[in-house]
């Protein structure tokens, strides 16, 4: 009577749906065609795995990774030692009520080789109105259990301390840190001679599009990406970095000494001039 009413069932399926009989039919050939690979069960049909699991179950197999525009940016070494030049990119939030002041969101450090020697969300010390996730990468989640901005200031202070600081915009950066660098130790790629177009400056996207050739900030930004182009950047032309950079030290430096001795004459003729009288 089971089998007289699934035949029953089966007949009323097929009138209404004339593809009904022909896949019935490509399944019974399957299951002929396939042995189960449940002896129990020799008539149930075992649905066969995905391509994806069978090139997992392969033994040595390893899946393609997709080819990455930013791939020269990937560090070269496993060195995270503190190097003598650290790159530095900071993330700004918006602040007081109309989200138009910046204050320091995430702060990143790479060493020469790129890879990242200190990375922070920092909860600002006034109440964030806007997250500027488009731009920052920022949301709110982010800085729930980020650390304070005092926190996070002393160690960068320790870490760029002696050191050189590479980075784009360094003043910015700086200046929401609330620390300062010393000139003979910074490197900005905003100021040097060879990155300004027509005397401007350039955005750090434009510098890696020319001399690295790769593609960032398409969207939002993502400060390791951008301190790894700068660094990259700086240590392509470190050799004509360091020489316009000695120069002025140097030139610096004698102004000062000039400008000494001239107050030191200008004392001796003070000293002469008081005797006479």
């Amino acid at each position: 009577m089971a089998a007289d009413r699934a035949a029953a069932a089966a007949a009323a399926a097929a009138a209404l749906n004339p593809n009904w009989s022909k896949l019935q039919q490509n399944l019974k050939a399957r299951r002929r065609l396939k042995p189960s690979s449940n002896p129990a069960h020799p008539d149930t049909e075992t649905l066969p795995s995905s391509a994806l699991s069978k090139r997992k179950e392969r033994p040595g197999f390893k899946p393609a990774v997709p080819p990455s525009t930013n791939a020269v940016l990937i560090p070269t070494s496993d060195d995270f030692s503190l190097t003598e030049a650290l790159a530095m990119d900071c993330e700004m939030v918006g602040v007081t009520s109309q989200g138009n002041k910046s204050a320091l969101g995430r702060v990143t450090l790479v060493n020469t080789w790129g890879n990242v020697v200190f990375d922070e969300y920092v909860r600002p010390l006034e109440y964030v109105v806007d997250f500027r996730t488009n731009i920052s990468g920022i949301r709110p989640r982010d800085l729930k259990k980020a650390k304070d901005l005092l926190t996070v200031q002393k160690k960068v202070a320790e870490l760029i301390k002696g050191r050189i600081l590479v980075g784009h915009a360094l003043h910015n950066d700086l200046k929401v840190l609330l620390l300062s660098h010393p000139k003979k130790d910074t490197r900005d790629t905003t100021t040097y001679q060879l990155f300004l177009r027509e005397g401007r400056r350039r955005a750090l996207k434009d510098l890696a599009a020319e001399f690295l050739g790769v593609k960032i900030q398409q969207k939002e930004h993502c400060p390791i990406e951008d301190a790894r182009a700068v660094m990259l950047i700086y240590q392509k032309f470190k050799k004509q970095f360091e020489k316009s950079i000695k120069p002025r030290a140097g030139f610096k430096k004698n102004l000062k000494k000039k400008r000494k001795k001239k107050s030191g004459d200008k004392m001796s003729t003070k000293l002469d001039v008081s005797n006479t009288s």
